[in-house]
């Protein structure tokens, strides 16, 4: 009898445990402005801010350029404040391209399409939630 209520224990956690997973979501990601129709479309993906100062990005997306917008999706999120980093890899060299003085001469975007001064956007004008729901964000690259 104890070798029964050990397997029907055994058994139970195995079918119920899909159920303690923590829950999921997506987050689909509009990218327009795209002038030219090459390279990639590179996007990080960090959640907290901590992650967006330390450059440690959650996930990330590397987009071939066939159209002047693209999309993506990005699955199996846990809900929480997210932001996003880009840039168009116009020459498919892997690395964003600056000028002699550092500045970006690739094109570039935050979520919320928030603009940094002298260097990426802060976190309180780039970041947005993503709910049990889902978000969506549509990003202009400048």
């Amino acid at each position: 009898m104890k070798r029964f209520t050990l397997a029907m224990t055994a058994l139970a956690a195995i079918t119920f445990a899909p159920m303690a997973t923590a829950q999921s979501t997506s987050l689909d990601v509009t990218i327009t402005g795209l002038s030219k129709l090459s390279g990639s479309v590179r996007i990080a993906l960090f959640q907290g801010e901590d992650a967006w100062k330390s450059s440690d990005a959650s996930a990330s997306a590397v987009l071939e350029v066939s159209s002047e917008t693209i999309t993506t999706a990005f699955e199996d999120l846990e809900p929480g404040t997210y932001g996003i980093k880009m840039f168009h890899d116009v020459d498919g060299d892997g690395e964003m391209d600056t000028n002699p003085f550092g500045m970006p001469s690739e094109p570039y975007a935050f979520s919320n399409n928030a603009r940094g001064r002298f260097g990426p956007a802060k976190w309180k004008d780039a970041s947005f939630e993503v709910s049990a729901e889902g978000a969506l964000q549509s990003i202009t690259l400048k």
